[in-house]
């Protein structure tokens, strides 16, 4: 599976540097019976409009009959992260301080695997420091980068 993804990463790539977007995500996932394969842009400065995602659609559809990567029939779906984008890159965690996240970790962190408040900082060395809400106290979390299984943007809704 990652073979596929990062050939269409390098398909993809030189068409939103031409077009001045950003590569958020890429999954190629079997639902049903149907294979998908979802490209999630985004622009510098954040929000992206149907019309781009048509463009990188038509582009890259023109690369993959050309590359043909993918034996496999399937759905090429390229669109906005949404709300609640993934962190999954070291820049992506940069972009997202002060921002309220949540974080799934793979063992837990001070007995717990999920995490959800603003991240105040992130280091490749130290990983994340989140700050959380216990009841009426609002505690400060340091997350292992190695021990982060999942990580993306989240709304808070008790704003």
């Amino acid at each position: 599976m990652s073979n596929i993804t990062s050939k269409i990463e390098e398909l993809v790539s030189p068409i939103l540097q031409e077009l001045n977007l950003d590569l958020v995500d890429i999954e190629y996932v079997k639902e049903g019976r149907d294979w998908f394969l979802r490209i999630y842009i985004d622009t510098p400065t954040g929000g992206i409009d149907i019309e781009q995602c048509a463009q990188v659609s038509e582009k890259l559809s023109e690369k993959l009959d050309v590359e043909d990567p993918i034996s496999e029939n399937y759905f090429l779906e390229v669109s906005s992260p949404g709300a609640e984008r993934p962190l999954k890159k070291d820049a992506d965690f940069t972009k997202a301080i002060g921002k309220y996240v949540y974080i799934k970790t793979y063992e837990p962190v001070n007995g717990a695997k999920e995490f959800e408040g603003t991240l105040l900082s992130y280091s490749i060395e130290e990983g994340a420091l989140i700050e959380v809400r216990v009841k009426t106290r609002r505690v400060k979390i340091q997350i292992e980068k190695e021990k982060i299984a999942l990580a993306r943007l989240a709304i808070d809704f008790s704003a």
